[in-house]
């Protein structure tokens, strides 16, 4: 069985030399405990050629799955597509495995292929091969003190196995490295970055990076600058801003503080490209960024920057995957989007107080629309808030804009999100010739409050979900309530405890105690009334074709689905048993649109998931039949 294994790929990459997706076999497991709060465990993988074993290879943190999963038990059979070596001694390398395909569970194989033994290379034969692609070696250049800089020869990009070698050497006419500015220096060191032998580093893709790596030269350009922003907390204040890098392999966010903001915020300019090198890589905190990679950088005192003005058209400009302004109540409160629209309206700058902070922030509301003929409004803060002019109606694309439930649905501009003005895309252009043939006299449907406005095909783009979906899903398990939107039609009403007597008072709707002498008592007002009002608190059972679910409605949800105000269900509840029933009877079986809150609430150590109704509007068909043909439009792919 020893020729299903890619005989000599352990010696072969221990030594620096790239192999094509070879084929090992996993011969054990240990688990590194990660440390701190952000700190991901990591997996140490036995390595087997049938030859060879070792024990240096990391499993990337985002395949940590494959372990719990079992997906990598002991004596599995796997591939590996992509991987980086890195050197950590003159004789030790560690392998990090980023994709991994499993050809054979090691249930199925069940034993040891071969005999392997365990594999020590002798430093001389790393040092032959170190930092080097492919193994090859370069002779010893003087260091660039000593004579002028010399033309450097082309690196490919072995260390990403899986991805296209950079171009050849012959393609680049000057024969150098950074191609006609050979010469420069980086901002943050006299000299280019070289490894320790005088040798050029090798170019990585972004995608590649992991903090187990510590030799790295990334050729990216800057999509994104945020603003200088400042903090002060126990621990001391400072300031810092951020940028997101982009090359053809991914993007990454980079953080720059304290003393490095001064050094490098007015050098780095927005979408010029640079050569990047010996900066500080962490698990990304997603909190604070919308940019897809596990990973983010920090620049230290190390950290090398080189401008690369003749690498301009290789690496490609910022990229955005748009969503229709009608379609923001298919993706979730919290997340982001991107955004391409018109400014329709720009209001003022205002001022608030930040929660947490307690100083003022400037903020301006600009409102949004797009071919969809549905408007959105998006917050701008800070400088940008002052600075920003909405008029003659620009185009805006905005990467990474914060979307939230408030006011059914609204955009944010975090701090990593990018504005860009009349971009140069096929997008804008046609926003632009729609809008000034006959966008800008059109009326234009918003997000409501409750996401129910009668008649308004807005109310409709909300957060559609059938009964069954909300249950496959796990609607509702968050730390945060969910809402969303269903068709429901009512099948069961419960008349016990469906009501109250509250507090007449305006703002009180606490339950009251009957002093049986004619006096209704308030514990919370601390008074006595001679009267009360009644309260709805009604259970509605609420089915369509997948599944059904229990709602609790309050007052105005609950008088729409009996079709009468609560006093006049309370007189009923009183004086007519029979036709209190019939009341509850006529409005079973009738269909509404329900904007529902769900979220999961624990009692006496049972967790069960309470869903309250925000609102219930009756069925306009027509607007709902509208959105139906839309969503088959939409799957049909027409």
């Amino acid at each position: 069985m020893n020729r299903v294994l890619t005989t000599g790929a352990v010696e072969a990459i221990m030594t620096g030399s790239a192999m094509d997706k070879p084929v090992l076999q996993v011969l054990g497991q240990k688990k590194i405990a990660g440390s701190g709060n952000q700190g991901a465990d990591r997996y140490r993988i036995l390595l087997s050629d049938g030859v060879h074993s070792h024990s240096s290879a990391m499993l990337a943190t985002q395949l940590n799955y494959m372990i719990e999963n079992g997906d990598l038990e002991t004596f599995t059979i796997i591939q590996l597509d992509k991987y980086i070596c890195n050197v950590i001694q003159p004789d030790r390398r560690v392998v990090i495995l980023l994709e991994v395909t499993v050809l054979s569970p090691g249930s199925s194989v069940g034993d040891k292929i071969g005999d392997p033994v365990n594999f020590k290379a002798s430093a001389n034969a790393q040092q032959a091969n170190q930092n080097m692609p492919n193994g090859h070696h370069v002779p010893h250049q003087p260091p660039p003190q000593q004579q002028p800089p010399q033309p450097r020869q082309q690196p490919q990009q072995s260390a990403f196995r899986g991805a296209p070698a950079a171009a050849s050497p012959a393609s680049n006419k000057s024969g150098s490295f950074y191609g006609n500015r050979a010469g420069l220096s980086p901002y943050g060191n006299k000299n280019l970055p070289t490894t320790p032998g005088g040798s050029t580093p090798k170019v990585y893709p972004i995608a590649s990076l992991t903090p187990y790596q510590n030799r790295w030269t990334i050729q990216a350009r800057v999509t994104s600058k945020s603003s200088i922003r400042t903090w002060s907390n126990s621990r001391g204040e400072g300031k810092l801003f951020n940028i997101n890098l982009l090359d053809k392999s991914g993007e990454i966010r980079a953080t720059l503080f304290k003393e490095d903001v001064d050094k490098y915020y007015d050098v780095i300019e927005l979408n010029k490209v640079y050569y990047i090198s010996k900066g500080s890589l962490k698990t990304a905190n997603k909190q604070y960024s919308t940019v897809n990679n596990d990973y983010e950088m920090t620049f230290n005192h190390e950290t090398q920057l080189i401008p690369c003005d003749d690498a301009e058209d290789d690496i490609p400009t910022i990229t955005f995957d748009f969503v229709k302004i009608n379609e923001l109540g298919n993706h979730g409160a919290n997340t982001t989007v991107d955004i391409v629209g018109v400014i329709q309206s720009v209001g003022d700058v205002g001022t608030i107080v930040g929660r947490q902070s307690n100083k003022e922030v400037k903020k301006r509301d600009v409102q949004l629309v797009d071919q969809s003929q549905v408007m959105v409004r998006m917050t701008i803060w800070g400088s940008d808030a002052e600075s920003f002019d909405g008029s003659n109606n620009p185009i805006v694309a905005i990467k990474g804009a914060r979307l939230s439930d408030f006011g059914g649905r609204s955009l944010s501009l975090g701090a990593g999100s990018q504005l860009v003005m009349n971009p140069d895309i096929a997008e804008a252009h046609a926003l632009r010739g729609w809008y000034d043939s006959e966008g800008h006299s059109m009326n234009f449907d918003s997000y409501k409050n409750e996401g129910m406005g009668a008649g308004a095909s807005g109310a409709y783009a909300t957060n559609w979900k059938t009964f069954g979906q909300v249950k496959s899903e796990g609607i509702g398990q968050g730390e945060k309530a969910d809402f969303y939107t269903a068709k429901g039609t009512v099948v069961f009403m419960r008349k016990e405890n469906c009501m109250y007597m509250a507090c007449p008072s305006a703002d009180c709707n606490k339950k009251v105690v009957d002093m049986s002498n004619g006096v209704y008592r308030c514990e919370k007002c601390n008074k006595e009334f001679p009267n009360y009002k009644w309260r709805m608190i009604l259970s509605a059972n609420l089915a369509d074709y997948s599944d059904n679910q229990w709602a609790t409605c309050f007052q105005e949800s609950a008088e729409m689905l009996l079709g009468q105000q609560a006093e006049e269900i309370g007189r009923l509840k009183e004086q007519d048993e029979d036709g209190f029933g019939q009341l509850f009877q006529d409005a079973n079986f009738k269909s509404y649109i329900f904007k529902l809150r769900a979220k999961v609430e624990t009692y006496n150590d049972e967790s069960r998931l309470k869903t309250v109704c925000v609102s219930a509007t009756p069925m306009d068909y027509r607007e709902y039949n509208k959105r139906l043909i839309e969503s088959i439009e939409k799957m049909a792919g027409l």
